[in-house]
């Protein structure tokens, strides 16, 4: 008897880059169906490329797309956009969850050179790009909104921003994810709030910023680097240049005098009119050059190391 061993099917060839573009040039006019085209769980990077343009869409990476890339042709004129805010999604009392305009559920994701904004206005709470994935880098990116801008979210996950300029109201940095601002600007367009950290109890950091500008609009005068959205908050302040709306005292209770014993709020040579070490509420710390050491991107992410400046 002749045995016939048949060859083995050819495995496809799994695409890795799509062009998105709205006049039609590329392989796609808007940013969700390239995601939803991207194969589940690559074995390699898969690379969205965005052509300049204003994208109206409420985007979702899904937590099989993981490795996936967003690539715009330039952070001012590649533009991702949407209008969802607490009220208008009327889901009950987490409708803020919904309200997003990027929401990231796939690890190992990167953005670079784009604008994510929600433009619903002072109008409550209206997310603007939501994590929820780890080893997130966002690189010189424009993150624009009010209250609750950019949510970090995930016990544990891991999320490094370079080079952005983000944007807000009140809290509109938030969320219980490690994450790592290096040269970034953090810019408050009125009286409240930078930070809300929910850091869990056991996670050993929160929020880290690292040589960025604090900035504000003009008659803005009053805000606070940040009070705790849960008791056991993280975030440190390091070589930041602050400007003169930053409260002298510099960080809030949030009305709950028990988060004083439990928070982790410090600063570490920071400079600039709003830097007040001897004024902050003595709750806060500064931080010794000791225990600033530990503060490496590689210690802060236990190991894991962002593309730098890709």
């Amino acid at each position: 008897m002749i045995l016939f061993v048949l060859p083995a099917p050819l495995q496809a060839q799994i695409q890795t880059e799509y062009t998105v573009a709205k006049d039609g040039s590329g392989d796609f006019t808007s940013i969700q169906a390239a995601v939803d085209a991207s194969k589940s769980f690559p074995p390699e990077r898969i690379t969205i490329y965005i052509k300049n343009g204003v994208y109206k869409e409420k985007v979702k990476v899904h937590s099989w797309n993981t490795y996936l890339t967003f690539e715009g042709e330039s952070r001012d004129s590649t533009i991702i956009t949407w209008d969802d805010y607490f009220d208008k999604i009327d889901r009950g009392r987490n409708s803020t969850f919904h309200t997003y305009t990027l929401l990231v559920e796939g690890n190992d994701f990167r953005a670079k050179n784009l604008t994510i904004e929600n433009t619903a206005g002072e109008v409550g709470q209206a997310v603007a790009l939501h994590l929820d994935a780890d080893r997130v880098s966002i690189q010189n990116c424009k993150l624009l909104g009010n209250q609750d801008t950019v949510y970090l979210a995930g016990e544990g996950k891991r999320q490094y921003f370079n080079d952005c300029y983000i944007e807000g109201t009140t809290d509109f940095i938030f969320g219980g994810a490690t994450a790592w601002f290096e040269d970034c600007r953090i810019h408050s367009k009125r009286d409240s709030y930078i930070t809300a950290a929910s850091t869990h109890q056991n996670q050993e950091y929160g929020f880290v910023f690292n040589n960025c500008r604090l900035t504000a609009e003009e008659n803005v005068d009053k805000v606070y680097l940040g009070r705790p959205w849960r008791d056991h908050a993280k975030t440190v302040f390091m070589r930041c240049e602050m400007g003169s709306h930053v409260q002298p005292t510099g960080w809030h209770n949030w009305d709950k005098p028990e988060a004083e014993e439990t928070v982790f709020y410090a600063e570490y040579e920071n400079s600039g009119p709003g830097y007040q070490p001897m004024m902050r509420v003595n709750w806060s710390r500064q931080l010794s050059f000791e225990e600033a050491q530990k503060y490496t991107i590689g210690n802060v992410f236990d190991g894991w190391m962002p593309p730098m400046n890709e």
